[in-house]
């Protein structure tokens, strides 16, 4: 694995392959022909056995997703040797990391246009529209804390003389490509959980304080995370961030969970605004709020954005299941 850092052109890759296919590629050629600046090059395990071979190349991959976050790799660029199930596994290990995944044709591909690459994955979101919702995001919520402030000092004031503990709930969530930050909410319970076991709120929930229930059935205990929304942490509208224990629980048995992260989370979103919010009894009911997590980030818009918003300003008072 080699890593190299610059300011040349084009847009920063991790390369990723055979040694044969990965030696017909100087950093140039890339450049030239695909328009990449090569960043980090990986190469795989020789292939032996088939499930051998699939099974070798994971802590590879996992290196890959590593090092393209740590050096901010914009696409991931495959030189693979004809085979169906490879690409296929590849595909499936770099699911989570949001960003093109490119397979130019190999050696054995006689093709007319041999600078044809095949996209099997491409980024949820470009450049210009990452910076068009986070431009969105900072406006907002810097406009809504300014005008919201006199309501948060009372609701602040508020639980510090009803129960006894901290104003402000923290706990550890996932965001982007996985990684960790730190969610804030007015607390609304007597418990501060935030370790490896976490029990969902429940109807009648003794752990629940009085002024905890109004806060969380009009949803205002959210309205610190327009702090994590300035932080760049969340986006006013994505998946909602799960605690850390449920991420680990619903991955086992979701194939598509980690889907999610493939953006930034939201104070809101589509599941929120779909009759998905609240408490997650059933696991068909996660399936059904990680099926329109993914239709949200396989649509967006600014404009879907803005409808899911307005949305929210309507539904937040009817979802049966938030306690």
């Amino acid at each position: 694995m080699s890593v190299v850092r610059g300011s040349l052109p084009g847009q920063p890759a991790m390369v990723l392959g055979d040694r044969q296919e990965l030696d017909r590629y100087s950093a140039a050629d890339l450049l030239r022909t695909y328009g990449v600046c090569e960043i980090g090059r990986f190469e795989l395990p020789q292939e032996d056995d088939a499930d051998r071979s699939l099974e070798r190349q994971a802590p590879v991959l996992d290196a890959v997703i590593h090092a393209a976050k740590k050096n901010k790799a914009q696409i991931v660029l495959l030189g693979l040797r004809a085979n169906a199930a490879r690409p296929q596994f590849i595909q499936h290990c770099l699911r989570t990391f949001p960003r093109a995944t490119l397979l130019p044709p190999d050696q054995s591909e006689h093709v007319a246009n041999s600078a044809g690459a095949c996209e099997l994955q491409h980024a949820p979101l470009t450049s210009l529209e990452r910076a068009i919702k986070r431009s969105l995001d900072v406006l907002f919520a810097a406009t809504m804390l300014l005008l919201l402030s006199p309501l948060l000092l009372l609701v602040s004031i508020a639980i510090k003389l009803s129960s006894p503990g901290p104003v402000i709930f923290r706990q550890h969530r996932n965001g982007l490509n996985g990684h960790q930050f730190t969610i804030y909410k007015f607390r609304s319970m007597t418990v501060m959980e935030n370790g490896a076991t976490i029990r969902q709120a429940q109807l009648n929930d003794k752990r629940v304080t009085r002024l905890g229930s109004i806060l969380r059935s009009s949803s205002i205990d959210e309205l610190p995370q327009l702090v994590n929304v300035l932080r760049g942490d969340m986006s006013l509208v994505g998946p909602r961030p799960h605690a850390l224990a449920h991420d680990r629980q619903y991955s086992k048995t979701i194939a598509n969970y980690a889907l999610r992260q493939r953006v930034k989370p939201g104070i809101t979103g589509w599941a929120q605004v779909s009759g998905a919010r609240g408490e997650t009894a059933r696991l068909e009911t996660m399936e059904r709020r990680v099926n329109l997590d993914i239709w949200y980030i396989n649509n967006w818009s600014i404009w879907l954005d803005l409808k899911i918003l307005l949305r929210t300003c309507v539904v937040v008072h009817r979802s049966p299941n938030a306690y």
